[in-house]
C-alpha cells in the first residue's frame, strides 16, 4: 500500500548531522562535531548522570557516531524500505488508507467548519471504530515481514506512516482539510496558516519498554499527538513546560492525560515529554506539521537560517520554490503576528 509517484528534491539542514544527537542512556541531547570538542563540552555533564568509566565514554562516543552514520544514509535505506513494501505489504483495512468523514467526530467536524462558535478544549477528533481498525492495520504492519522504520531515536517502537502510503489518502487530506482552519487560528506566530508538509509517525509505549519520554523539542511547527488505544492504560500524561526559547522555561508545567480518540495539538517549540506509563500499553499518532515559509528562514532545531542538504528519501519540509530567500531574511507575517493566548488545544477527533 505503500505510495507511489514522482521523487521530489528533498532538504534537510546541516544541523541534522550534528545536533540534537539523544543519548538515551543518560537522557541527554548533545552535539557532535568530534571527540575532542564533545569531550570539552559534554563530559562533565555527562560524568553528573552517571557517565564516569573510559569505557562508558567509548561506549557514548560510538552511539553517537553511529547514530550519525544512520542519519546520513535514512535517505536512501527509506527508499529501499519503500520499495519493498509497495511490493509485499497487502494491508488488512484498506479503506483506513483513505479518509472518510465518518472517521471523525461530528463534534469536531462542527469544530472545524465555524471554529469561532465552538470551545476547541472540549472536542474528540476521532471516532473510536475507526481507531480500533487503524490499530489493527498498524498491528498487521508489526506482524508482516516488510521492514519498518522507526520513528527516532528517542522513540523505538512505532513505524513511520508515509512508508506505508498513509499519506496522500488519509494523512495529507486529514492536515489540509480540517487540521489548517484550526492551526490557523491557534497558532498563526508560527506558521499554522501555511502547513505544506508532515512528518508522521506512530510512537507506543508500554510498562516493559519505552514506558516515558524525556523533555524535547519537536523538529515541527505545529504538532499533533492523537491516542489511539490501547483501552485500559494508566499514566504516561504528556507534560509541557515553556518554550524552548525562554529562559525560565521548566518554571511552569502543564499535564494533559491522554484518552482514545483526542488530539493535542501544540506548537513544535513547546517544551514537552512523557511522564512513566503505569500499567498497559499505549499507541499514539504523531503528526510533525512544517511550514516551509517559516522553516526556510529559521530551522526550528538550530534557531540559524538552515544550510540544506539536498536528500533523497529525507524530507524535513523545506522547500527550494524559485525566488524564495532561505538564509537571513527576516520572518514572514505570519511570524509576526501577535501570538495568540492558548498554546496547547485538546481535540476529540476520532
Amino acid at each position: 500500500m505503500a505510495a507511489k509517484g514522482k521523487q521530489t528534491r528533498t532538504f534537510v539542514c546541516s544541523c541534522f548531522f550534528e545536533d540534537n544527537l539523544y543519548i538515551k542512556k543518560y537522557r541527554m541531547h548533545v552535539s557532535y562535531r568530534n571527540k575532542k570538542t564533545f569531550m570539552e563540552t559534554c563530559a562533565k555533564e555527562l560524568r553528573l548522570r552517571g557517565c564516569v568509566t573510559d569505557a562508558q565514554f567509548a561506549e557514548v562516543i560510538e552511539e553517537i557516531e553511529s547514530e550519525i552514520s544512520r542519519r546520513r544514509a535514512l535517505g536512501e535505506v527509506s527508499l529501499q524500505r519503500r520499495a519493498m513494501i509497495t511490493e509485499e505489504y497487502v494491508p488488512l483495512h484498506e479503506d483506513v488508507y483513505q479518509l472518510q468523514e465518518s472517521f471523525l467526530d461530528p463534534q469536531f467536524l462542527d469544530l472545524v467548519s465555524d471554529i469561532s462558535s465552538v470551545d476547541c478544549l472540549k472536542k474528540q477528533l476521532q471516532e473510536v471504530e475507526f481507531c480500533h481498525r487503524l490499530l489493527e492495520e498498524l498491528e498487521h504492519i508489526e506482524q508482516s515481514s516488510c521492514p519498518k522504520g522507526r520513528p527516532n531515536t528517542m522513540n523505538s517502537y512505532g513505524v513511520l506512516l508515509d512508508e506505508y502510503g498513509f499519506d496522500n489518502g488519509l494523512l495529507t487530506p486529514l492536515r489540509e482539510i480540517y487540521l489548517m482552519p484550526l492551526t490557523s487560528v491557534l497558532f498563526p506566530d508560527c506558521g499554522g496558516g501555511c502547513l505544506d508538509s508532515h512528518k508522521a509517525f506512530t510512537v507506543i509505549y508500554s510498562t516493559s519498554h519505552d514506558h516515558d519520554l524525556s523533555c524535547h523539542y519537536d523538529n515541527a511547527e505545529v504538532t499533533l499527538n492523537v491516542c489511539l488505544g490501547y483501552e485500559g492504560f494508566t499514566g504516561g500524561d504528556l507534560y509541557f513546560h515553556g518554550m524552548k526559547d525562554e529562559d525560565e522555561w521548566t518554571r511552569q508545567k502543564l499535564h494533559c492525560q491522554h484518552h482514545l480518540g483526542w488530539g493535542i495539538l501544540h506548537r513544535g517549540a513547546h517544551m514537552h515529554g512523557a511522564d512513566p506509563l503505569i500499567s498497559g500499553t499505549r499507541c499514539n499518532l504523531i503528526m510533525w506539521m512544517r511550514a516551509s515559509s517559516v522553516r526556510n528562514k529559521q530551522c526550528p532545531m538550530c534557531g540559524q537560517p538552515p544550510k540544506l542538504v539536498e536528500m533523497y528519501g529525507a524530507d524535513d519540509g523545506y522547500r527550494l520554490d524559485k525566488g524564495r530567500e532561505l538564509e537571513g531574511a527576516k520572518g514572514n507575517e505570519a511570524s509576526q503576528s501577535d501570538p495568540v493566548d492558548r498554546d496547547v488545544d485538546v481535540c476529540r477527533l476520532l
